[in-house]
């Protein structure tokens, strides 16, 4: 699988700027520091072993945002969990936005959606399907004082600067609360069976009535 890689500089005033690249190769993570700020979904050095492990992935692919030698802000992709029912249509082309997190002290300049841009810079990313689960229990609702559907429109904003799309489902865990969505980017490249085998993981239960 073809990971072609790309990079942007982002000024942060003052004469200061940090860069955004990847996919990030696993020795790039390992010379880097990890934010302390980064805990959103385990400790900095744990989250430092999880990258390098999907970093290794054939399909794993990971987006940074790096401030000299500390890494302050990620977005993963990988194929989705073999527990949840996006896997179980044995998609080749079918990727998981699998987490995206921003240090508190850098979220001031939209490094989330720079990322994202970054991503889908690459050619490759048109040959697949994208798709981003958002579930409210994983948004930083305590630091940022949002309400949950303020919270759910910022990241459908970040999601949609890139051509993700809101999608139904009937999946227990995203039915479980109105705030939860499913979005994803249909590349252009995929084939029409790939589409169908999606709309059918979308909707398990349409046929029990």
């Amino acid at each position: 699988m073809n990971k072609n890689y790309f990079s942007s500089e982002v000024d942060l005033g003052s004469g200061k700027s940090l860069t955004i690249a990847g996919p990030l190769a696993p020795d790039t993570i390992r010379e880097l520091e990890f934010h302390h700020e980064l805990v959103a979904f385990r400790t900095p050095a744990e989250q430092k072993t999880a990258l390098i492990e999907i970093s290794e992935l054939p399909e794993g692919r990971i987006i940074g945002a790096i401030d000299g030698n500390t890494l302050v802000g990620y977005i993963t992709f990988h194929y989705p969990d073999p527990f949840e029912r996006w896997a179980e249509g044995n998609m080749d082309d079918l990727l998981e936005l699998g987490a995206i997190e921003v240090s508190k002290e850098y979220r001031a300049f939209g490094l989330a959606k720079k990322m994202m841009k970054i991503a889908f810079m690459d050619p490759e990313m048109d040959n697949f399907i994208v798709i981003s689960t958002e579930y409210y229990w994983h948004w930083d609702l305590k630091n940022t004082g949002l309400s949950v559907w303020d919270y759910r429109k910022i990241m459908e904003k970040i999601m949609s600067s890139v051509g993700m799309e809101y999608f139904a489902t009937d999946d227990p865990e995203i039915c479980s609360h109105p705030a939860n969505l499913l979005m994803a980017r249909i590349g252009p490249n995929v084939p029409m069976e790939s589409m169908e085998t999606f709309d059918n993981l979308r909707f398990k239960n349409r046929h029990m009535f």
